[in-house]
């Protein structure tokens, strides 16, 4: 993945890559909760090392064992939407999910879903963010002021679905 990556090899050999493994029970709309939950945790974990010396570097990925594309697909598009003003990236990854690199080269599939929650870097995950202006925007002036980013929704996550399904008519 190294090759695909160009952090991650830096990342790897300072010891700034972590995962956190759960596994998926129960009906979707729980794992869904889950899911969010336990990348919130990432989130709130990652947020202030990322000011430090080399937090540029740091990477929490949270892997769900068990768990295919459909309970990925409102966690990260809530948590992108939460993160990206503070300057975080949520990435998506489903088990066995076909993709390729930004010079088409095929990037091996994931043996297991996972979001990695990662700081932004600017210059370049605008790429990531083509498909939806208002988030890339916020991104590229992102700044961490210690905000509460649930403030404004809550912590419940029927609330925050709801929300977060909003959002696509904005973008």
């Amino acid at each position: 993945m190294t090759s695909h990556c160009p952090y991650l090899a830096p990342s790897l050999d300072r010891g700034l890559t972590g995962w956190t493994v759960y596994e998926a029970v129960g009906a979707p709309i729980d794992v869904e909760a889950e899911v969010f939950h336990a990348a919130v945790q990432a989130a709130e974990w990652v947020r202030p090392l990322v000011t430090r010396a080399l937090g540029a570097g740091v990477c929490e990925n949270v892997a769900i064992l068990g768990a295919g594309r459909e309970v990925l697909q409102w966690p990260h598009w809530a948590l992108k939407h939460l993160y990206g003003p503070v300057g975080l990236m949520i990435g998506k990854f489903a088990a066995g999910e076909q993709r390729t690199d930004s010079r088409g080269r095929s990037i091996p599939p994931p043996q297991v879903s996972f979001l990695p929650v990662r700081a932004a870097v600017r210059p370049r995950d605008g790429r990531f963010l083509q498909g939806t202006p208002n988030l890339a925007a916020a991104v590229a002036s992102a700044r961490d002021d210690g905000r509460d980013v649930f403030s404004h929704i809550g912590h419940d996550w029927k609330d925050i679905r709801l929300w977060a399904q909003h959002l696509l008519s904005r973008q």
